[in-house]
């Protein structure tokens, strides 16, 4: 199953124009690079919901706080965290 998973920007570590950016997202302490392409109004502070490496929308911190603490207990982020999968 494809899901998406919320997580925090911590940095913009590109930026080509206004639009297409990329940053430093945590997924619960695991950092990610993701494009910020579909969410241009995205900051350093908010939280996203990513799709495999897309930000597909910003989401209220609760709300993502709360679906990430839902996902990790189904063990739905483990994939995060493996070797195949770069991490920053």
């Amino acid at each position: 199953m494809c899901l998406a998973i919320p997580g925090k920007i911590v940095a913009i570590t590109e930026q080509l124009d206004e639009t297409f950016r990329k940053g430093k997202v945590s997924f619960g302490g695991i950092m990610k690079i993701v494009n910020l392409y579909m969410v241009p109004e995205a900051k350093v502070g908010d939280y996203v919901l990513v799709h495999v490496g897309v930000a597909i929308n910003v989401v209220d911190e609760e709300e993502a706080k709360l679906t990430f603490s839902y996902l990790k207990s189904m063990g739905e982020v483990e994939e995060l965290e493996t070797p195949d999968s770069p991490q920053i």
